[in-house]
This record gives C-alpha cells, structure tokens and sequence, in this order.
C-alpha cells in the first residue's frame, strides 16, 4: 500500500479517496500519484484545424486541448496544495492521460507501477450509481492490484475495526495473503470475520470461520453470523452495526469457484457500505502458506 493511485473527476467522492490516500501514505511511507483523465480530445474538438494551417497559426481547434490541458494542470495543482496539511512529507505527483477513461486508469497502473488505486463512489440513486460509479465498479473487474473504494469523507482515516465477509469455503484460503498484509498495514486493528448465513447453519458456518482463523494464522479475531436476504446487505448492516473502518472483499471472475466471491458481490458492497472497502482478486496473491483443506469444511456454500 505505499504506492497509491487516485484517478480524480473533481467530484466530491473523488476529493474524499484523495484525501484518504494521503493519510494511508503518510501511514506506510508511500507515494500519491492523483491522475485525471481527458476523454478522447478528438471528440471533444482536439483535431488538427485545417482553417489554423491556412493562416499559417493555431486553429480554435488546435487551442482548445491546449487550454484544456492547462486548465486541468491548475486543478490538479489546487488539489495538491490542497491537500498539503494531510500529505505532510508524502510526495505526490500529477499525471493527465487522454483517452477513455478506463484505459487511462490501467495504463497509469502499469506505468507507475501502482500498488492500490484508490477511488470515489456514490450508490445513492440509479443513475447517480451508473454515471458515478461505474469506473469504480470497472476498477474492482479489471485493475491488476487492490481497489480501495470511498464514499464519504474520513479525516482523519484511522483503522480500528476491520470486517473480512466470506463463505469460508476452500477457495478462501487463497484471500489470505492480501488480508495478513491489509492487517500488518494496521496492526492495532480489530479483525471480524463474518459469515452471512441466508438460511444456512450457524453452527457449520462457525466451524469453518474457526477453521479458518486457526490454518491461516490471523491473530484474535471477532466472529459473527448474520442472516440477510442478499449478502451484500448482510455485509453493509453488519458493518454499520460494528462501525467498520474498513472492509476487505477478496473477488474472482474465475468460473468454478464460490459465488461468494464473484465480483458483483464486491461492486455492491463498495458503492453502498458507508466505511472504505478494500477488493482485491486471488489472482494477485499467492495461495496461504498452509492451504485449507475441503475436509475442514461440513457442506458446500452457495450465496
């Protein structure tokens, strides 16, 4: 978590996950690097003026990119000195790409060779939910590292209380890299492991959080069954219930393994549930040192 990357639309939500990006760096010692990205300029007027070459000077079409650019230059610049008080000694770069703004992010990841991306979103109304937050949700699909995703303001952004859902199947073993490094990043925190149980046996599913914890070496933990009609409810409430700081989603696209962990659970959960919650997918980590075996588990989960 030291190198973070936070793609801004000037928005609200996008001001909130800079801000907590800053105080997450100065935690780790890491860097900010806060990128906006430019829809394709073609689109928006930045073709090559055949008028400008006929009277030998820049076109209006020609400028115009050229302003754009400098105007964006200026905000990321406010919104660095800005941010100033919360940085401290956290060094923070300003990157624009052009383009759409999916490919923007990801290329940016791969060129600043980014460890988590950290980004707003708003789930309050449908279209709301769409147009804001769906470069999030497309974030928590596609991007090669872990997505922290934030919707409301959080200064100072101090993790006590950590809650990890999961169906505690087989496949959670894989998660449990990216959890031991979430909670070494904050090591005073509280750990809750959460089973959301639909109709399900609360006794089973203690006996696999218990299995759990004990094979993936985590350290004391809180452990908690709560049913809902939709898990991700299950985990929004829960969260609300203890006052979460943070929540961590492991995902997979991967077919074959626990709907669990599909990503539309964690897309959800990340534009709805009031704490920053952090996803990430097993294909990012390598499997626990001690890998959990089916036989630990008493029946198969479906959610």
């Amino acid at each position: 978590m030291k190198n973070l990357l936070v793609p801004t639309d000037f928005s609200p939500e996008a001001h909130h996950a800079y801000e907590v990006a800053l105080q997450l760096a100065r935690h780790t010692g890491g860097s900010v690097t806060l990128l906006h990205v430019l829809e394709d300029l073609d689109e928006a007027g930045g073709g090559i003026s055949t008028l400008g070459g006929r009277l030998g000077g820049p076109g209006i079409d020609e400028i115009y990119p050229i302003k754009l650019m400098e105007a964006t230059k200026r905000r990321l610049r406010a919104l660095v000195a800005e941010g100033a008080p919360l940085a401290g000694a956290v060094p923070v770069r300003e990157v624009i790409k052009t383009g759409p703004i999916g490919a923007g992010i990801l290329k940016a990841i791969e060129r600043h060779h980014i460890d988590l991306v950290v980004m707003g979103a708003r789930g309050h109304g449908a279209m709301e939910h769409f147009f804001v937050s769906s470069n999030t949700e497309r974030m928590i699909r596609l991007a090669p590292c872990p997505v922290l995703a934030v919707k409301h303001r959080h200064v100072p952004f101090a993790v006590k209380t950590v809650v990890f859902p999961s169906d505690f199947s087989e496949e959670a073993g894989q998660a449990v890299e990216q959890l031991r490094e979430t909670l070494a990043a904050f090591p005073e925190a509280k750990l809750h492991l959460l089973h959301v149980l639909g109709d399900r046996d609360p006794f089973a599913a203690r006996q696999r959080m218990e299995a759990f914890a004990q094979l993936a070496q985590l350290p004391p933990c809180e452990m908690s069954e709560v049913n809902a009609s939709r898990t991700a409810t299950g985990i929004e409430q829960y969260a609300e219930q203890v006052k979460a700081d943070l929540v961590v989603i492991p995902t997979h696209a991967r077919s074959g393994l626990s709907s669990f962990f599909h990503t539309s659970i964690a897309e959800a959960v990340a534009t709805h549930a009031f704490p920053p919650v952090l996803t990430y997918h097993f294909s990012h980590v390598q499997p626990a040192a001690e890998p959990i075996p089916a036989s630990e588990y008493a029946y198969p989960m479906f959610v």
